[in-house]
């Protein structure tokens, strides 16, 4: 009887009796899994997140992330040898604040800012979209978040995950993994929310606008005549305007034009570019969603705190669509020269999912008007205004 009760006390049934939340805790798990595998929502981090839940509530591995508190003071191989490999990942790579910046240099180099210099002025609805995350900022301390904890919540308007993620680590550590499942979430939801607020926010003579017919009717005065050499200078000078005006962003929009550059150069600098689009890249996302999966456990997750981050969350996302709309509309006002709303919706940065969805709806009502490449001037500029505001709101709450 002995050996059987030990037996018993061996697996993770006692656990699970003593905190049923565990079983809710695996579903949620097998949820992000079943979004990312079944309907291709955002695979590449819900997986790796997804199977970090997992991992984080099997109860006795020692795979969960426990609070800085507990083990602040160790080394990272005493936090590996007594709290494990999780934990030891957490500290090193996220803690530190690593892993997004990486991301960013492979979001970078693997981004083309050619749209964007050839429809500068469509650059403007990338920060009008922004609008969500200051919005649902000011909200959350008024509901009784803490300004730190709701500069976290609020930056989930700008659909950037590594973004999120950065910003959170250093401001509201304790709500990361909510905060994580939530921005990529949405942003895997981006093909759902987008065609959602633009049938809420606009109506059909505005969709049918053409882009093409509005650049024959009113040509650009200037064009750029040697492009390639404007992609080289422009991650220089962006990077330098944001070093002296945001420098708390740098880490970010500096790894980000980094990217870009290497790509931008050519031959000279293949491998490089090679290495951080690809192994570098996949690598860190791979770590950065199994250690952002291993900090959803019961106490972190399951509370009042993390269902209102969710809606807010959601909140924040919608606010910054239709930020970007409403700007488009004002600009339209004062302008002979229209621009077709969808732009102004894709000023997220959920590059490029945000600008082929807006393409498709542009499609719908008019199968001859393509707006994929406007589009996408405001979509890569949102990844450098979401980065900004990051950096904005670090600077202020840090």
């Amino acid at each position: 009887m002995n050996i059987l009760n030990e037996l018993y006390e061996m697996t993770a049934i006692p656990g699970l009796i003593d905190s049923p939340g565990t079983l809710l805790m695996i579903a949620i798990g097998l949820l992000l899994l079943y979004l990312g595998i079944k309907k291709n929502y955002e695979p590449l981090l819900l997986v790796p997140i997804g199977f970090g839940v997992l991992l984080a509530n099997s109860l006795g591995g020692n795979m969960a992330v426990v609070s800085n508190d507990e083990i602040a003071h160790l080394t990272i191989i005493e936090i590996a040898k007594d709290y494990g490999i999780m934990n030891m990942l957490y500290y090193m790579l996220i803690k530190t604040g690593l892993l997004p910046p990486i991301i960013f240099m492979g979001v970078g180099a693997l981004t083309d800012f050619g749209p964007m210099l050839r429809n500068l002025r469509l650059a403007f609805f990338g920060a009008a979209a922004q609008i969500g995350i200051f919005s649902v900022f000011m909200v959350a301390i008024l509901v009784g978040f803490t300004p730190q904890e709701a500069g976290a919540l609020g930056i989930i308007g700008g659909a950037d995950g590594p973004t999120a993620i950065y910003t959170t680590i250093i401001l509201a550590p304790h709500l990361l993994g909510p905060i994580a499942v939530a921005a990529y979430s949405y942003m895997a939801l981006v093909p759902v929310i987008i065609p959602f607020v633009v049938k809420l926010t606009t109506n059909k003579k505005e969709l049918l606008i053409n882009m093409k017919e509005m650049d024959k009717l009113y040509p650009n005065a200037t064009s750029i005549k040697n492009l390639r050499t404007a992609k080289i200078i422009f991650p220089l000078v962006v990077g330098g305007i944001v070093a002296i005006a945001v420098p708390t962003a740098v880490p970010l929009v500096g790894m980000l034009m980094f990217g870009n550059l290497i790509k931008e150069i050519g031959v000279g600098t293949q491998r490089l570019h090679q290495e951080a689009s690809g192994s570098i890249m996949n690598t860190a996302t791979i770590f950065l969603g199994l250690t952002v999966g291993g900090t959803m456990t019961v106490e972190s997750f399951l509370n009042y705190q993390t269902l209102m981050i969710i809606g807010g969350g959601l909140i924040a996302f919608s606010i910054s669509i239709a930020g970007g709309i409403y700007a488009v509309k004002i600009y339209n006002l004062f302008n002979k020269k229209k621009i077709n709303p969808l732009v102004g919706a894709t000023g997220l940065s959920a590059v490029p999912m945000a600008s082929r969805v807006a393409n498709e709806i542009s499609l719908k009502h008019d199968p001859n008007n393509h707006i994929l490449q406007y589009a996408m001037a405001s979509n890569i500029s949102g990844v450098i205004g979401s980065a900004v505001a990051a950096g904005v709101l670090i600077s202020m709450l840090s």
